[in-house]
């Protein structure tokens, strides 16, 4: 029997009709959603399959979790200051009157929205980030999430009042996911495009100059650290195959979490390695990651670099600026905060950091976008103190960093949910992707080998996405 057959359209109306049958003429917007088990439809499939209708994917490979949202029943777009506190309101103001069905199915299912954050509060106005509001969380009209214990499907409606009937949407929705689910699987296999460098912001010489100023504030005092990105664009020969960047990354990178937000022919995609924040219930779990090194071609040099990182006094103190604000930012909110004393040196594809795991204990009522708010931006994608440092990369950075280095995840109807922060990545269109990454900037950083960091760090994305002409 096919994916399809075992989530037929069928099933779905059928198990609706209890719901619709409570939904009457609602006098306001009334959220409707239901969350059945279904048969595993792979991810990266998914989401390319309905990239047309909008769609969002997380992904982590190594735990065998993933979320994809697929069209939109309901949204909130903010670019106030208050942003995180604003759809936090309007998220539960939608949950008050909400008939809500998810029967025993777990964490990470039924109604939740999926989205991201823009690094800063207004929005971008580069035609890269076209469509990219400075912040949109969205309600899928259609959600599979999957564990290592199953897959499962909610599929949720807002009915207006005088709208269209809650029958019709459910027929709708029924027939959508009866569609998607059906398609064939996105192939695996190494990029064959070929790349064609078209822009750097800024250049290299322009990039020296930059760590140069930032370095020497930090030696005079002024600031702890500063982090600059730097934003590169590429051409293809043909046109990008999100789905297979997206499953490339997924190889490449199971210890990530892979990620990608459609936006009309735009995708912002990426593999990031470092969680913001996680709460389920008043546990959370955040992480310092700031310190970096290459990797090695073998064995012994892998490991000399890696004791290297871990013995360096740029790097540690970099890393430790970051385990300050953690311990800043969450100590008022928790009972119990757990922080080790000494960081431990974690290797992914391209790249190994210095990273100090979080956890703790809530002390006080908290969603998870509270907590975003706290943090967001770390010292580890921003700088320390943290209104300086922004003013100081303002001056120094000639390209809108969009929702790179922003917030991107989930925040379920409890209030849990998880966000990571949007590093590794780019935004692909058509032919052409442009790239980012960042270096922490203190006082002994080298402007040769800070270049050198972002171009390894570029290294996540565009490998996956291809090989440059020699």
């Amino acid at each position: 029997m096919t994916v399809a057959e075992r989530a037929t359209s069928p099933d779905l109306r059928a198990a609706f009709r209890p719901l619709l049958a409570r939904v009457g003429t609602p006098e306001r917007p009334t959220l409707v959603s239901l969350t059945v088990p279904v048969a595993a439809v792979d991810p990266v499939t998914l989401h390319a399959a309905a990239r047309p209708l909008g769609a969002s994917l997380l992904l982590q490979p190594a735990a065998g979790i993933s979320l994809v949202g697929m069209g939109e029943a309901w949204s909130a777009r903010q670019s106030h200051a208050a942003r995180f506190g604003i759809i936090s309101l309007a998220w539960r103001q939608l949950l008050e009157q909400a008939l809500i069905d998810t029967g025993d199915a777990p964490r990470g299912t039924g109604p939740l929205l999926l989205g991201g954050f823009g690094f800063h509060e207004e929005p971008p106005a580069s035609v890269v980030w076209e469509g990219f509001e400075a912040s949109c969380l969205t309600l899928p009209a259609l959600l599979q999430s999957t564990t290592p214990e199953g897959a499962w499907l909610t599929a949720s409606m807002v009915v207006e009042p005088g709208g269209v009937p809650a029958a019709t949407m459910s027929l709708a929705l029924a027939e959508t996911w009866s569609f998607l689910s059906g398609l064939p699987a996105v192939p695996a296999g190494p990029p064959r495009a070929r790349l064609q460098l078209v822009a750097e912001a800024p250049d290299e010489a322009g990039w020296r100059a930059s760590v140069a100023r930032l370095a020497g504030a930090v030696g005079r005092g002024r600031l702890d650290k500063a982090v600059l990105s730097r934003q590169v664009s590429v051409r293809a020969d043909a046109a990008i195959d999100t789905g297979a960047v997206l499953r490339r990354l997924q190889v490449a990178a199971p210890a990530s979490t892979v990620f990608a937000f459609a936006r009309g022919p735009r995708t912002f995609l990426g593999a990031t390695p470092e969680r913001l924040v996680e709460l389920r219930g008043r546990e959370l779990r955040s992480v310092a990651m700031a310190g970096s090194a290459p990797r090695g071609r073998d064995p012994e040099t892998d490991a000399a670099l890696a004791a290297a990182l871990l013995a360096s006094d740029k790097e540690r103190e970099e890393h430790a600026v970051v385990v300050t604000m953690l311990r800043d930012a969450l100590g008022p909110v928790t009972d119990e905060l757990l922080i080790p004393t000494v960081p431990k040196v974690e290797r992914y594809e391209h790249v190994q950091h210095l990273v100090t795991r979080v956890s703790g204990r809530l002390g006080t009522d908290s969603d998870v976008l509270a907590l975003v708010e706290r943090l967001h931006p770390t010292p580890a994608v921003g700088g320390a103190p943290r209104d300086l440092a922004l003013e100081l990369i303002a001056e120094e950075e000639v390209h809108e960093r969009g929702w790179y280095a922003g917030p991107v995840g989930w925040v379920d109807r409890h209030g849990d949910g998880e966000f990571v922060v949007a590093l590794r990545s780019g935004v692909i269109e058509g032919d052409q992707a442009t790239l980012f990454a960042g270096c922490g900037i203190v006082a002994d950083s080298d402007p040769g080998r800070e270049w050198a960091e972002s171009a390894t760090k570029l290294l996540a994305l565009g490998s996956a996405l291809g090989r440059f002409d020699a």
